[in-house]
């Protein structure tokens, strides 16, 4: 309708002008983008931290080491000789074959053997350095943890500390085999789960309890219980 003087009115905006369509979504989408990367990650297992602190703990030992050592020189014998070098913190007692109470399970009386690092301990430690090592760059055929002397050692150890104690590890990981059968209600399928315990000797959180917090300040086997072998 003209107005009184005859002129038209000024053209009202379109909805489309009113309300863009960009305007309202662009919002959303900033605000939602922070979400994914401002929730924190998930704390390290206990494995990791435990792996952690074993290869710096290895790293601190080759760089007191006299004279020095570098890990790019690193040799299975020198990882056998840290190895041995951790025997001064353990804490289960391995007899000696001069000793009365050489190959007995339960010595009635205390005696003078040394305390040494055990075998499951040492075995969960080169299991953790061994992966450690590829994960910081090394190469899996250049691994000194790896190598046919370090296994040498450790199957020497697990033999004399067995014939020490009197019970071979293979009998002790062979007791208390627990299966548990899970059936479907309807399918009629059924799983079995086999749980063994198996004396700890490997187990990362009981086995390598004395080994479990390698420090400069040897500490190393602290939550360790005492045991003779």
């Amino acid at each position: 309708m003209a107005s009184a003087s005859g002129e038209a009115p000024p053209p009202q905006p379109t909805s489309t002008e009113a309300a863009p369509a960009s305007g309202s979504s662009a919002p959303a989408i900033s605000a939602a983008a922070p979400q994914p990367g401002g929730s924190s990650p998930a704390p390290p297992s206990r494995y990791e931290s435990q792996k952690r602190r074993d290869w710096n703990t290895f790293l601190q030992y080759l760089q007191n080491h006299k004279p020095p050592l570098t890990l790019a020189r690193c040799s299975g014998a020198h990882v056998i000789e840290f190895l041995k070098y951790l025997d001064q913190f353990g804490k289960t007692k391995v007899h000696i074959t001069g000793c009365p109470y050489y190959g007995y399970p339960n010595p009635p009386a205390p005696c003078a053997c040394p305390l040494k690092q055990a075998w499951g301990s040492l075995d969960a430690l080169i299991g953790r350095l061994r992966a450690a090592y590829e994960e910081n760059g090394g190469r899996p055929e250049s691994n000194p943890f790896g190598a046919r002397a370090v296994r040498i050692y450790l199957r020497e150890v697990r033999e004399g500390q067995a014939k020490a104690r009197g019970i071979p590890y293979e009998k002790k990981k062979r007791k208390r085999t627990t299966v548990v059968t899970v059936s479907s209600g309807g399918g009629g399928s059924s799983g079995a789960v086999a749980s063994p315990s198996g004396g700890g000797d490997t187990a990362i959180g009981g086995g390598a309890g004395s080994s479990a917090s390698l420090t400069s300040s040897a500490t190393a086997t602290a939550n360790d219980t005492t045991t003779t072998v």
